[in-house]
C-alpha cells in the first residue's frame, strides 16, 4: 500500500467516523436548544477572564450571570450580519463536527478542563488562519466588553465613574 493511499484512507475513515458520531444521537430525549448560548458562554467566561473574576463562589456566580446578561444585550444590538456570523460560530462550537474542525477534538467544551480551554483559546489567538484568529478576537472582545460594562467591575481597572458638577 502506498503512503498516499494510506493517508487518504485514514483521513476519509476519520471524517466518516466523525460524521457518524455527529449524526448519531445517544440521547433518546431531545434536549432543548440553548438559543442564547448561555451554557457555552458560561464555560468560556472563566477561561477568558482568568484572574478578573471574584474568588468567592457566590460572587463569581453573580459576576458570570451579570456578564451573560450583558452578552445577550450586546448581541441584540449587533448588526444582523454580525449576529448571524456569531451564531454560526457558536453553533459550530456546540456541534461535535464543528469542534473537530475548530479545535481538533470532538470533546464538548463543557467537558474540558479550564487548562484545556485556555490552551485552546491561546491556540486560536496565534492561529495561522485568519478565520480562527477572528473568532478568538470576537469572542474575547464580546466577553471582556460585557464583563467590564458593569460599573461594579470598574475598580479593577482603576476607573471611576465620571461626575458632573452642575451650576446651580
Amino acid at each position: 500500500m502506498k503512503r498516499r493511499t494510506f493517508l487518504t484512507s485514514a483521513f476519509a475513515g476519520t471524517a466518516a467516523l466523525a460524521l457518524g458520531v455527529n449524526l448519531y444521537s445517544s440521547d433518546p430525549i431531545p434536549v432543548p436548544e440553548d438559543v442564547n448560548y448561555r451554557v457555552l458562554f458560561s464555560v468560556l467566561i472563566p477561561a477568558l477572564l482568568d484572574g478578573a473574576l471574584p474568588e468567592v463562589a457566590s460572587q463569581r456566580k453573580i459576576a458570570i450571570d451579570t456578564t451573560l446578561d450583558s452578552i445577550q444585550a450586546s448581541i441584540s444590538v449587533l448588526p444582523d450580519e454580525q449576529q448571524a456570523e456569531l451564531k454560526e460560530l457558536l453553533s459550530l462550537l456546540e456541534s461535535r463536527l464543528g469542534l473537530l474542525f475548530l479545535t481538533g477534538s470532538m470533546t464538548p467544551l463543557m467537558l474540558r478542563s479550564p487548562i484545556e480551554l485556555v490552551d485552546m483559546l491561546e491556540e486560536w489567538r496565534f492561529h495561522y488562519l485568519d478565520m480562527v484568529h477572528t473568532a478568538y478576537t470576537g469572542l474575547r472582545e464580546l466577553i471582556l466588553a460585557s464583563y467590564y460594562s458593569s460599573p461594579a467591575h470598574w475598580g479593577k481597572l482603576g476607573y471611576a465613574k465620571p461626575t458632573f458638577l452642575l451650576n446651580a
